[in-house]
């Protein structure tokens, strides 16, 4: 177990990590920061439970999925209304997914050829990128996929948190793949070498 000072140190520089991790999960950076602070807390409180038994990244990145959760439930509680512009916006995503599609429903463009997936993941910068992708999403269609991607909830557990029927759980995973593999393809994948 490191000793306090150093553990302190350690956190300190993993907090820009968590903090983009909790934002891209929370789509609010003060939520995001109380997430964070609450991990590294739990952390500095109970150095004897980290004990080195995984690499302290793992450790506190798993303490913090757990806030990140408590936040997304206290935040579903606090949404009474569901938001005029999230029906705008779906409205306009499926003018925009529809676009892809001929009329028999065939793609009108196959996906670039993505190359080598395993080496490609292994690469930082697609992660930055992918990061980027996600914030583009519109605030719920990120916040489902997350849940479901990221958090690995369960369709029920996302239904409950999110008041939302498991179709149209479906349905936003469904826009949320299309829309973040056109966004690989143009920022990523189709860029040359």
């Amino acid at each position: 177990m490191p000793a306090p000072f150093e553990l302190t140190t350690q956190l300190q520089a993993l907090r820009p990590q968590l903090l983009r991790f909790a934002v891209l999960q929370l789509r609010d950076q003060a939520r995001a920061e109380d997430a964070v602070q609450d991990a590294l807390i739990a952390v500095l409180e109970q150095p004897e439970r980290y004990a080195g038994r995984a690499s302290l990244r793992s450790y506190v990145t798993g303490i913090l999925k757990f806030k990140i959760i408590d936040a997304i439930r206290a935040c579903s509680r606090e949404q009474a209304v569901e938001d005029v512009e999230l029906l705008a916006n779906a409205r306009a995503e499926d003018e925009a997914i529809n676009g892809l599609f001929l009329p028999d429903g065939h793609t009108r463009e196959m996906p670039a050829q993505w190359g080598d997936p395993e080496r490609v993941f292994e690469q930082q910068d697609f992660f930055r990128v992918l990061e980027v992708c996600v914030d583009k999403l519109p605030a719920q269609t990120a916040r489902i996929f997350m849940m479901r991607e990221w958090l690995e909830f369960d369709t029920d557990e996302i239904c409950t948190e999110l008041a939302v029927t498991s179709a149209n759980v479906w349905v936003v995973l469904y826009r949320a793949r299309l829309r973040l593999r056109e966004c690989l393809d143009l920022n990523w994948f189709g860029k040359t070498p």
